[in-house]
């Protein structure tokens, strides 16, 4: 691996960031589920109960993290996996853990510098929803809400310089 003399500007204010996270998850959704996500006219709520995280390590250090219902992870899984939503069963969470790692490595692969200058964890999926989640984060997170199948996912980037 060979490691850029330059830094890139390690901050969730970076301007161009938010739009970058936004496309990298656009781009993903349409590649590898065949569908193109709205983004939300109103506030959305509902409790999200699971959670696919990937951490990233080197020169951008944080937590990529998808956050949705359960049914709509299990449908994002049988569109990646071409199968009945009702015939996913314990692939569910490879499949939306894959995502997630997807969505960070096209994330890290727009930002001059990072391609080879971050690695990504494997991913790690939480169930259910009574959980809290402490980033070790010192700026504010980078957060994008989008309507997959009319229903809201969060993806968020919690970045530690």
């Amino acid at each position: 691996m060979t490691m850029p003399t330059e830094s890139p500007t390690l901050t969730a204010s970076h301007p161009s960031w938010g739009p970058m996270l936004d496309v990298a998850v656009r781009e993903v959704f349409e590649l590898m589920l065949s569908c193109k996500l709205e983004v939300p006219e109103t506030p959305t709520d509902g409790t999200p109960d699971i959670t696919a995280m990937v951490g990233l390590a080197g020169q951008l250090c944080g937590v990529m993290s998808i956050q949705c219902s359960r049914q709509s992870a299990g449908l994002m899984a049988s569109k990646m996996l071409g199968v009945e939503p009702e015939k996913i069963g314990p692939e569910l969470c490879d499949a939306f853990g894959e995502i997630c790692n997807m969505v960070a490595g096209n994330f890290k692969n727009k930002i001059a510098g990072l391609s080879d200058g971050c690695l990504l964890s494997v991913p790690t999926v939480i169930t259910g929803n009574d959980y809290t989640l402490y980033p070790v984060s010192d700026s504010a997170a980078l957060e994008v809400t989008l309507l997959f199948e009319n229903k809201p996912i969060v993806i968020s980037l919690q970045i530690h310089s």
